[in-house]
Formats: structure tokens, sequence, C-alpha cells
């Protein structure tokens, strides 16, 4: 099982990574978010899951353990592929999946294209009591609160960027973010980036 991969970035583009580890190109489907986030000839470590098939073997990386833990849990749900669930993870956080299964709201993962209403359904029944309820995240210290802001500092990381400097971003895009930007860690993750951008040979750690 490959749980993990941590190597040189060699392509982003789409919907998928290919990272250099050791010497080997590992082809990483993922979300569009992690891959606007990645910068070729940089480090990249993503939490990884390995689904095999009689004719193929594919891996699914994740910018945080969250991720790939919701990832695993949807594909266990009948009619849930992983490029469906990846869809998910690309629409939603880990903490609005939770949000819509504790409400038993089926309707956010309706809009999710190749996920219909039965499975939409069987989602919020199959995950409920799977998912820690998500928690209420403090306007007054956002950084310090779990959910999406967590995810995107762990993403901003991981892609090399300083904790310190990344928070201050952070802090600045949450800021000014609506309360829809500010629920979504793709959106977030893609707005601190611009923010970090103009700054990021001077920011990131080496």
């Amino acid at each position: 099982m490959i749980s993990s991969l941590r190597g040189r970035v060699l392509a982003a583009a789409g919907s998928s990574l290919v990272i250099d580890v050791g010497g080997v190109g590992f082809q990483v489907n993922t979300t569009p978010a992690l891959v606007l986030a990645s910068r070729e000839g940089h480090e990249l470590a993503v939490h990884t899951s390995l689904i095999v098939r009689e004719d193929s073997l594919t891996i699914f990386g994740f910018a945080t353990r969250d991720e790939l833990e919701v990832f695993e849990l949807l594909i266990g749900v009948t009619g849930v592929g992983p490029k469906s669930a990846l869809g998910v993870l690309s629409s939603l956080s880990p903490e609005q999946v939770a949000e819509a299964v504790h409400r038993e709201d089926d309707a956010v993962f309706r809009k999710v294209s190749g996920i219909g209403p039965k499975t939409a359904k069987l989602i919020t029944v199959s995950l409920a009591g799977k998912l820690a309820p998500p928690t209420m995240r403090s306007t007054a210290t956002p950084i310090a609160s779990g959910g999406v802001a967590d995810s995107v500092l762990a993403a901003l990381t991981g892609l090399g960027w300083t904790e310190r400097v990344a928070a201050d971003a952070l802090d600045e895009t949450l800021a000014e973010a609506s309360e829809a930007e500010s629920a979504s860690v793709p959106t977030m993750l893609r707005l601190t980036l611009a923010r970090l951008g103009p700054a990021q040979q001077g920011g990131r750690s080496r």
C-alpha cells in the first residue's frame, strides 16, 4: 500500500500530478486546487490511496490526511467510485462533507457530477456516525480554528511556505473572504496562493 509520496513535481496539469520519487515518476490523481497549488520543480508531499483494479493501479493524492480519510469513506459507499469521490473533494472540504452528512443534506452531493439522487442519499446514510460533527469556526481567531483553515495551512506548508508566512497570508485572506469562500478549501487555497504569489520566492523555506 502506498500511503504517501514526497518528491519533486515533474508535471501539474488538469486533475493530476507527476511526482518524482527516487527517480520514479508517479502519476497522482488529485483535486484541481492541489494541482493549482503545485509548482513544477518544487518538492511536494501528498497523502495517497492506491486503488487496485484487475487492469490498473491508480494513485489518488491529497494535501491533508482529513481529505484522504473522507475519500476512503466515500469509496466505501455503494455507487461511489474513486472519480466520484475525488469530485466530491474537489467541490467540498472534509468539514463541509461532515456537515452535510450531519444535517442529512444529500442535495450537496447531488451537485457533484456523476452522483445521482439515490447515491447522494446513500452517502448521507452510509457516512452517518463515521465523521466527527463539524465544529463552529471562530471568526476572532480563524487560523486557530479547525476545518478549512487547518486544511489550507497544511497544504501551504506542504508546498514549502513557512507556517508563519502561510498563516499570515491565510489570516488576511479569511478577513476579506465571503462566508461561502471561507467555507471552501479549494477556494481559500486559490485565494491565499494568489496573495502569496508575488512574494513566493522570499517566503518559501529552502
